[in-house]
């Protein structure tokens, strides 16, 4: 195998992954949207912003950006701009557990982050693996290219060969 043919394999698996991964995420905090509203309440509450107020608007912009980066990640027109939005929010994630953790000197919280399916607490650990995943993001970045179609293709213009 070519280095090129490596490097579309690796960004295919990393642009698939990241669309599961998020679409994975996001189903598994709406099956307990409830209490996934409440670990974010508490979040809010830590940082001084008003739970009653904040609670349920911040869940769902969560969640739908989440299902909106999955969905970018799989049509080909948007699959940079998708990894690139999955990329900011697993940055403001790491950053906002770094900060509880590390500033706020939060309790360790569990934040829901994949539901109640995988046990993850707030703080460096998930700062870590949320900077972890920057890698395949990156690489869907800087290497996805789109295959050109038939309709582009006929659209190009005809030159002549010179002479």
């Amino acid at each position: 195998m070519t280095r090129q043919k490596i490097l579309r394999v690796l960004v295919l698996i990393s642009r698939i992954g990241l669309a599961a991964l998020f679409l994975f995420t996001a189903g598994a905090k709406l099956a307990i949207a409830k209490t996934f509203a409440a670990n974010v309440a508490e979040l809010l509450t830590a940082t001084g912003f008003d739970y009653n107020r904040w609670m349920w608007p911040v869940t769902i912009m969560v969640i739908g950006v989440e299902i909106l980066v999955a969905l970018m990640l799989i049509l080909p027109r948007t699959v940079r701009l998708g990894a690139v939005v999955g990329g900011l929010m697993l940055v403001g994630f790491s950053l906002f557990a770094l900060y509880y953790v590390k500033v706020l000197h939060g309790e360790p919280l569990e934040c829901g982050c994949f539901g109640g399916i995988i046990a993850s607490q707030l703080g460096v650990s998930t700062a870590l693996r949320n900077l972890l995943l920057l890698l395949p993001v990156l690489l869907v970045v800087f290497g996805y290219r789109r295959r050109p179609t038939a309709v582009s293709i006929e659209m190009q213009p005809v030159t002549s060969p010179s002479s």
